[in-house]
């Protein structure tokens, strides 16, 4: 399996987030992806490339064109103010208030292109996000040029970004983006699935009335769990995409056996839709050790989930999300990859 990786992901290293009501350092870091490299590197994987310059047409595929033009200057802008801290948004448009009017400060359009305070801006984020990107449709181009299956090695990640907003260490969204272009280029049905701890809310929202993408999500309740205002059962979807989103909401210390069952269901949608590729939102923070999720699944249980994947028998891109236990990373998420080669 080619694994696509840019080193330029490490442009991007927020100072720190806000955590329990204190800031404290960043659990989305550029050792996530140096790890897994590591790792692909150690279990001989397959041959690791870089990534190829799509450009920003592919990415307005999904986001729209201000919210791209935001990013792209949101440090400039920040740093017009005389700040050299990271930008961090601190105020954000609720339903009463008015969303028709872009702010022209930066503090404004901050919050307005966002859904939380879990997306520092730094130096080089656009670089390394941008980049991100590239890494997803050069997997995706991979798989059109014939490959069975591809690991696009994405950092930042990036299923919590909507089409106008960032959120949740999220700020393109790189699985999307790579459906997207596979849709583009003769695809005629995709489906996402996504096996993070947290709700694809990105995915969802930027999908949710198309009839031509189904988005699949195994993650933790919303009702007890970030991103808490999507990723609920009855949310099927809109329109065109009415019965298209399927969601898995799972309660707090989950196993693999609760697990696997409501994977082998998503498993049997996948069949059912019959789609011409398959992009995997990889987020293995479903690990027991994890700092900041509730699940019980072990190290040994990985491989499982990508033999599992492997049933599906489609053209497979996996896109990394999350996984904060750093140690274990490596491990835990090309567990997934060599189950899927393996079975």
């Amino acid at each position: 399996m080619i694994t696509i990786y840019s080193a330029r992901h490490d442009r991007h290293h927020g100072t720190a987030e806000l955590i329990d009501g204190t800031l404290q350092p960043c659990f989305e870091m550029p050792r996530r992806a140096e790890i897994i490299l590591a790792r692909v590197r150690d279990v001989g994987l397959g041959e690791v490339v870089e990534p190829g310059a799509f450009g920003l047409d592919p990415v307005r595929r999904v986001h729209t064109a201000p919210f791209v033009e935001f990013l792209s200057q949101a440090w400039t802008d920040w740093t017009a103010q005389g700040r050299t801290n990271d930008a961090l948004p601190l105020v954000w448009p609720v339903p009463s208030v008015r969303h028709d009017r872009v702010p022209a400060h930066i503090d404004g359009r901050l919050g307005y292109y966002s859904s939380d305070a879990g997306v520092p801006i730094t130096a080089g984020t656009w670089e390394a996000v941008q980049s991100a990107a590239d890494v997803a449709l050069t997997g995706a181009r991979t798989l059109l040029d014939g490959a069975a299956a591809a690991f696009a090695l994405c950092r930042p990640p990036g299923h919590h970004a909507a089409a106008a907003a960032m959120g949740g260490y999220c700020y393109l969204n790189n699985a999307a983006i790579a459906a997207q272009y596979l849709r583009d280029h003769g695809a005629a049905r995709v489906a996402v699935i996504d096996v993070d701890y947290h709700h694809g809310n990105g995915t969802q929202q930027i999908f949710y009335d198309r009839g031509d993408v189904l988005f699949v999500s195994l993650h933790a309740d919303p009702l007890h769990e970030y991103p808490y205002f999507l990723g609920y059962g009855d949310e099927r979807g809109t329109g065109a995409g009415d019965g298209a989103t399927l969601n898995y909401p799972l309660p707090h210390g989950t196993p693999w056996d609760r697990y696997s069952a409501a994977l082998d269901d998503a498993g049997a949608a996948v069949r059912a839709w019959a789609p011409d590729a398959l992009v995997v939102s990889l987020g293995v923070d479903t690990y027991e050790h994890d700092p900041i999720s509730q699940f019980r699944l072990t190290s040994a249980d990985f491989p499982s989930l990508g033999r599992a994947l492997a049933t599906l028998r489609r053209p497979t891109l996996f896109v990394m999300e999350g996984g904060y236990a750093v140690d274990d990373l490596g491990v835990n998420a090309v567990g997934v990859l060599t189950g899927f080669e393996d079975a």
